[in-house]
């Protein structure tokens, strides 16, 4: 299949509505925008919210406390299971070579380790936290849990 052979599905593009036509048509005279009125004007929209000139609700209701979304530190996290699908050859294991291998996202560099999964290989891995299970399972393998 090629990109120009791509059709879309039957009933999935829809012919535009073409008001102002006449009467006859059905979307003539007003051309569905009702009767008169500021909805009936050219450029004029009324936002959202707006619920003519009463007070909105949005005002009514009180707007308090604290919201933590933008001052939040996100922390990437990752399980010891998913250590085997890494390289054989890759003995370091850190949060730069994590994003390289794609098991994080490039941004992140907070990333905690937990316990999940089984590890058979002796690994050095540098994370910001490590959970009791993880680092127990790591140094069982052979290998060292660096907290950074």
């Amino acid at each position: 299949m090629k990109l120009h052979e791509l059709k879309n599905v039957a009933g999935a593009v829809h012919r535009k509505k073409r008001v102002g036509c006449g009467e006859g048509s059905g979307h003539g005279k007003t051309s569905g925008r009702g009767g008169k009125g500021q909805t009936a004007r050219s450029g004029s929209s009324i936002r959202p919210g707006f619920e003519g000139g009463q007070m909105p609700l949005y005002r009514k209701l009180p707007h308090r406390g604290f919201n933590n979304y933008e001052h939040r530190t996100e922390i990437a996290v990752l399980n010891v299971g998913d250590f085997a699908a890494l390289d054989a050859s890759v003995k370091e294991i850190n949060a730069t070579s994590l994003a390289a291998s794609g098991l994080i996202r490039k941004g992140e560099t907070i990333v905690k380790i937990l316990g999940d999964g089984e590890l058979t290989r002796a690994l050095k891995v540098t994370a910001a936290k490590f959970s009791e299970s993880a680092k127990a399972k790591i140094e069982k393998a052979g290998g060292q849990a660096i907290v950074a």
